[in-house]
């Protein structure tokens, strides 16, 4: 559909180049906008108003697990995101299919069989291989974070990848005072009194360290 766009977040640019014939295959006449990082997403959400699709690399530089896919649903929460990897572990599946991820493709599928998906999920549809049972922990983790305020899901998101409170006052462009109110805040609401137990409650939600 001309006038679309389809946003492309992999560090490989050999891969972002296979992943946009897909795009392209899928959506005839969309324009095609490639991110090398999550920072680079962001900003490339932030330069237009809507994406109709969302690829993403499981694995990039500046994202642990899932953290960068949380990033980018908390600017655009519509747009429909497929992760896109090498790693077949069901965890990871049935991870981003908790976290309303729209489909999970492997990086290694004929580019025709890759299309299809991305045209069955811009149908409005879903892609997920079969025979992933569901995980009770992911769930759970899922279920604790639902009430935090958006401000409050970025303080955590920034709080996964280590950072201190001082690069994260920085990051997310307010006070130190303001990022431990909102640590306090999500510390009662997830049911924790510290940061390691917090990142271990949505640690089934960042997916495992691996590459992609």
């Amino acid at each position: 559909m001309a006038g679309s766009s389809i946003l492309i977040v992999d560090d490989h640019p050999l891969t972002r180049e296979g992943l946009s014939l897909a795009a392209r295959a899928a959506l005839p006449g969309a324009v095609v906008v490639g991110a090398g990082s999550i920072a680079e997403g962001v900003a490339a959400m932030a330069n237009r108003r809507r994406f109709r699709l969302i690829l993403l690399d499981f694995q990039l530089p500046d994202a642990h697990g899932y953290a960068g896919m949380l990033r980018l649903q908390q600017i655009d929460p519509a747009a429909p995101i497929v992760v896109v990897t090498a790693h077949e572990e069901p965890h990871l599946i049935e991870a981003a299919k908790a976290l309303g991820a729209a489909g999970f493709a492997f990086k290694n599928m004929p580019l025709d069989a890759f299309a299809d998906i991305l045209r069955r999920v811009l149908a409005g549809k879903s892609h997920f291989p079969a025979g992933v049972a569901a995980d009770t922990s992911i769930a759970a983790a899922r279920a604790r974070i639902k009430d935090l305020s958006k401000a409050q899901y970025g303080v955590l998101l920034a709080l996964s990848h280590g950072h201190a409170n001082k690069r994260i006052a920085h990051d997310l462009s307010i006070t130190e005072a303001t990022v431990k109110a909102h640590l306090t805040a999500v510390f009662r609401k997830i049911g924790v009194t510290n940061r390691a137990q917090a990142l271990l409650a949505v640690r089934p939600l960042l997916g495992a360290d691996g590459e992609a």
